[in-house]
């Protein structure tokens, strides 16, 4: 036995040898565990189990014996001083029926029984887990004897027993199996992970654990394999379909922000985001750049675009307030928690994977190249030519190549993780692209007899794009593209510049006019008005959890999370007098944003007879800053682009601004547990935000109290319903207002650079938005197979945030007010299964969101403090959509996505369009109710199928109700370029009262008119689909693994009758600037291959 020891230390010895440069991160101190090790406990009821994980810290051995055999067996004094490791271990044992055995660093624990006298034999055998994976370290035992053994580092064991003995198979976080005794030669057994076991904790707000039964609210959990399958530049996009109660909307540029948004938008103004938090520690989701209209610039990315999939352990969605009242204000809107992965105890493992894929347009306008135009005529309504004129030409083969490595190591004092990661990403656009470098490394030690552990990480993130674009009139090379006139050659434009002798510089080549909307020559766009972001960013964080007691521990956490980014505008001549000067324009920016988290938690974690009792106690401060300056301009000297170079003698605009955030916070979560089938949650927190300064009200408290009853465990539940739980909370969450509404402000002229007056009247008597809501649940399980996961939530946010006219007397235009009650209800749902039958396995999981958002209450008869009357608004218009007559408007009674049309085909009085004689057709103001942008329901539909290492996956996914506006498709039709305005001068025309109307008269006629160009939102999807290979370890000496996989992402649109991907966001910050096109860059069609190697 001895020597199998040895043999194990000295193989995982060899495998960690090959990485000396791990030793200039840290030197870990290996400690083995001391027979000789004295042990002290003295306590009163302690159970079996937690005597002896109090050995195995004083010793540092490692003692394994099964969970389910020892649970529930209490010690009612156990009083050892400084007692010897065997005295402790009888002492533990004594009357419990079970003895030990002691190997070198090993303690098993076996039950105790007499042993009829055979002649034993020698039995053989390995021990894997589910994927195939030899466990270490599992314990074999005789059962009704003193005979046991381990698995070795491969799985293989070698034990004796009698031909009628049975053998039990047992290991931490594992089913315990009995195995009959044979004639067989080797014993192949799988383990299976114990869904008991693995159900018992789970990590919830500020990185609290809780017990699964103890929660009173839904929380979904998505692990890091299932991000990194199929691989995305933002790992968010990754998540859809894959949990009930979230939408998500991605970006159609390569590390875009995405939109996520959690039972509902309840904010008129505040932002209806989720929060990030990583590792229990929040993350202030910092955007750069795009914004909320067709003049906007470059697309941004935001902070979780940032990090990298690999690093990611888990997933938990924190959908409702209740499980993110810990977190405070900033959680209003709901969490993705993030878990990232550590190093591992007493195993070594190098993973290398490559994932890469290439990227076709999926979805864009239909255009037609039949018809041309006249000469001297930009649209094309001339004659028949039937060019070959095909926008889809201009976009190339995009791709995305994401690299990583990943190191992890340790033993039981010290583990490190580290990874590097590199992400390079060719756009469709020509010129155009995205890069992101990812260096991560975290240790976690423990010491002082085990009582403090420090657990310390950094990450460094390098990431610059180019020529990113996501839709709008400017830096868009797709109005001139899409507007081409269908009888001119495209060939002449390729060539986009031409000398100027005069000037003596190249100029734009782009002879069709245009300029004054936004046309320009598209190659020109890409290559001669040059957009560029680089952005370096750091993350240090550290951890500090000293255990005082058995059942009283203190954690002191601190996260610094800083960045800088640098953004560059270079337009050359002749671009044009709507975004550039004469002689070129050039701007250069600077941004910073520093973000400190640090907070402070004690826990009480204490079992009294049947009760349990689980208490935090806390107080933390976030702090927020940001800083950016910069310069923009016309050139003097042409083409050369440097801020010195700025005519400032002209039109030049100098940029800054900067704001300083900070909340400070106490909160408390207490748990009381009743025979660990009756909990009772409460909470509460008070945050004193800097954004109320000068206000009447300092600070705001919030509570939430929960309910959850394991009724599964309150009767003798028949076989086939293995777990049954109902649950509910109540939950009140505040969120403050935008700062400086409460104080006089002087804004400053970029224009006229000049200091203006404020026009805002401030109100010193706002208070904080507030979100009340409750929610109740079922989960349960069905014959261990079967998951049902059921919630109905309903959610009232009050006090939001108005703007009230004032008179000119005043000396301000206008005065924040609160009012308003924005509801929203729903339901999500959850159905999986997943099976095992000998090497097939399959699995399938349906998550369905419904939500209804309706608005209760507006501002209407409200009292204005600065009056004294009472406000009239019986509506509220929030944005109008492009060039188009689509007004979104608030109104009781309706939801937050409402969008009305301002005008339609003028109508006699019996209701048909006029189409008079002279004057043909024209339009009339009428409003018309379009629809709302917001859906009504969402599904996800994920399967898995595997078989001898053999996998394949796929994700459906489904948006039902809601509509979308296309402002391109008006363009395309009015200019005759689209295919539909081709279809109907092959009709002949439009079909109107029985006539046929001119289809250029009657396109050119609605152009504009937003009830014509709105389209339903629904759409089904095949959104992912990948096929893997496991290839045998044997294949390898069992030294190595290596997976080989295709893979593909939105391969199949299966319904949507939009004439653009519905689900795309240009703008994730903005609450209404959503299922809007405007020269939209298309959506893409992506697929690929990967490959991951692990050692």
């Amino acid at each position: 036995m001895l020597q199998k020891y040895k043999e194990i230390a000295g193989r995982v010895f060899q495998k960690q040898v090959f990485l000396p440069f791990l030793v200039l991160l840290m030197i870990p101190t290996l400690v083995l565990g001391q027979k000789d090790s004295k042990i002290t406990i003295q306590q009163k009821n302690i159970t079996v189990i937690e005597a002896l994980k109090t050995v195995e810290k004083q010793t540092q051995m490692s003692i394994n014996y099964s969970n389910s055999q020892l649970r529930g067996k209490t010690i009612v004094n156990l009083n050892l001083k400084n007692a010897l490791v065997t005295t402790a271990l009888d002492e533990i044992l004594k009357g419990t029926g079970f003895i030990y055995q002691i190997h070198d660093n090993y303690i098993i624990i076996t039950e105790q029984k007499p042993v009829t006298q055979q002649i034993a034999k020698t039995i053989k055998g390995k021990v894997v887990d589910e994927s195939g994976e030899p466990l270490i370290g599992v314990n074999i035992s005789v059962d009704g004897s003193s005979t046991g053994t381990i698995t070795d580092i491969d799985g293989n064991f070698t034990i004796k027993a009698f031909s009628n003995s049975k053998l039990k198979i047992s290991y931490i976080g594992y089913a315990t199996q009995i195995v009959a005794a044979s004639n067989k030669e080797f014993y192949q057994i799988v383990l299976k992970q114990d869904a008991e076991v693995l159900d018992e904790v789970v990590v919830t707000a500020l990185g609290i654990k809780r017990s699964e039964k103890a929660l009173s609210y839904n929380v979904q959990q998505v692990k890091g394999d299932e991000l990194t399958t199929i691989k995305d530049a933002n790992f968010i996009s990754s998540l859809n379909g894959k949990v009930a109660g979230v939408t998500i909307n991605s970006s159609n540029t390569t590390g875009g922000a995405s939109r996520v948004v959690m039972r509902g938008v309840k904010s008129i103004t505040s932002s209806n985001l989720a929060l990030y938090v990583i590792d229990g520690v929040p993350m202030y989701n910092m955007s750069n750049g795009g914004g909320g209209s067709i003049y906007s610039d470059q697309p941004g990315t935001d902070g979780a675009a940032d990090i990298n999939p690999e690093d990611i352990e888990s997933i938990s969605m924190l959908t409702g307030p209740s499980a993110a009242a810990l977190y405070g204000n900033a959680a209003a809107a709901g969490v993705v928690l993030i878990t990232t992965k550590k190093g591992s105890v007493d195993k070594t493992s190098v993973t290398v994977s490559n994932n890469t894929t290439f990227s076709k347009v999926a979805m864009m306008p239909e255009m037609q190249s039949k018809y041309g135009n006249v000469a001297g005529n930009l649209d094309s309504w001339g004659p028949i030519v039937n060019s070959d004129y095909d926008p889809r030409d201009f976009f190339r083969t995009g791709s995305n190549i994401i690299n990583s490595m990943s190191l992890s190591t340790g033993n039981k004092k010290n583990q490190a993780y580290l990874s590097a990661s590199t992400t390079n990403t060719t756009n469709i656009l020509p010129n155009s692209g995205y890069n992101r470098y990812n260096f991560t490394v975290r240790n976690t030690t423990s010491f002082l007899n085990d009582k403090m552990t420090l657990d310390a990480g950094a990450s460094y993130i390098l990431q610059n794009d180019k020529n990113m674009m996501s839709q709008g009139y400017y830096y868009n090379p797709l109005p001139g593209l899409y507007r081409f006139p269908r009888s001119e050659n495209f060939e002449d434009v390729r060539m986009y510049e031409r000398y100027n002798e005069g000037l003596d510089i190249m100029e734009q080549y782009w002879p069709y006019g245009g300029t004054s909307s936004g046309l320009a020559n598209p190659y020109w766009i890409q290559n001669r008005q040059i957009r560029e972001n680089k952005k370096t960013r750091y993350m240090v964080n550290a951890s500090l959890k000293y255990q005082i007691l058995d059942w009283l521990d203190v954690t002191g956490r601190v996260k610094v999370d800083n960045y800088e980014n640098r953004r560059t505008y270079k337009a050359y001549a002749s671009t044009g007098s709507l975004v550039a000067g004469d002689r070129g324009t050039y701007a250069d920016s600077w941004a910073q944003s520093k973000s400190t988290y640090a907070d402070a938690i004690a826990t009480v974690n204490k079992n009294i007879n049947d009760w349990s009792v689980n208490v935090n106690l806390g107080v933390s401060l976030n702090d927020n800053r940001y800083e950016s300056m910069g310069y923009e301009g016309g050139l003097k000297i042409l083409n050369f682009f440097a801020v010195h170079n700025i005519n400032f003698d002209e039109a030049w605009k100098p940029k800054q601004d900067g704001w300083h955030d900070q909340t400070r916070a106490i909160f408390a979560n207490a748990e009381l547990g009743w025979k660990s089938m009756l909990y009772l949650t409460v909470t509460g927190r008070n945050d004193w935000d800097s954004r109320l300064a000068f206000s009447d009200y300092k600070s705001f408290f919030y509570p939430s109290v929960g309910l959850s009853a394991i009724i599964s465990s309150m009767f003798d539940a028949p076989d086939w319903l293995s777990y049954l739980k109902v649950r509910g909370s109540y939950t009140e969450v505040g969120n403050s207002y935008d700062r400086f509404m409460t104080s006089i402000t002087y804004p400053y002229d970029e224009a006229s650079h000049n200091w203006t007056s404020t026009s805002i009247y401030p109100n010193t008597k706002l208070k904080p938005e507030r979100t009340k809501s409750w929610e109740i649940g079922v989960d349960a399980k069905f014959l261990n197979d079967i998951s049902f996961n059921l919630t109905y939530y309903r959610s009232n946010t009050y006090n939001q945030t108005f703007y009230a006219s004032l008179s000119e007397s005043s000396g301000y235009s206008k005065i924040p007010i609160q009012s308003g009650n924005i509801m929203n209800e729903g339901i999500e749902m959850a159905l999986g299964y997943d099976k095992k039958w000998g090497d097939f396995s399959f699995s399938t999981n349906y998550t369905l969101t419904w939500n209804r958002n309706k608005i209760k209450q507006l501002a209407d008869g409200v009292y204005n403090y600065a009056t004294g009357e009472p406000i009239e608004m019986p509506e509220l218009e929030m944005m109008t959509y492009g060039k188009t007559d689509a007004h979104l408007v608030l109104r009781v009674g309706g939801s937050m996505g409402d969008v009305y049309g301002q005008k339609v085909l003028k109508r006699d009085l019996n209701g048909y369009i006029l189409n008079e004689d002279g004057v043909g057709l024209s339009l009339e103001n009428k409003e018309t109710h379009l629809g709302s942008i917001l859906p009504k329901m969402n599904m996800g539909w994920n399967l898995g199928f595997g078989y001898k290492g053999i996998n394949l996956g796929m994700t459906f996914t489904g948006r039902f109700g809601g509509i979308v506006i296309s402002e391109t498709q008006s363009i395309l039709d009015a200019a005759g370029v689209s295919k539909v305005s081709a279809d109907v001068r092959d009709a002949g025309g439009v079909v109107i009262n029985q006539a046929k109307v001119d289809a250029r008269s009657y396109f050119q006629t609605i152009q504009g008119a937003s009830i014509y160009h709105t389209y339903s939102a629904t759409n089904v999807r095949l959104g992912e689909l990948s096929l893997s290979y496991t290839l045998p370890k044997k294949w390898f000496g069992n030294s190595m693994g290596m997976t080989v996989g295709l893979v593909g992402k939105n391969l199949w649109m299966i319904y949507c009758k939009a004439p653009f991907d519905p689900e795309i966001t240009t703008s994730a910050s903005s609450n209404f600037y959503q299922g809007f096109d405007s020269y939209m860059l298309p959506s893409t069609r992506n697929f690929g291959f990967n490959v991951k190697f692990q050692f």
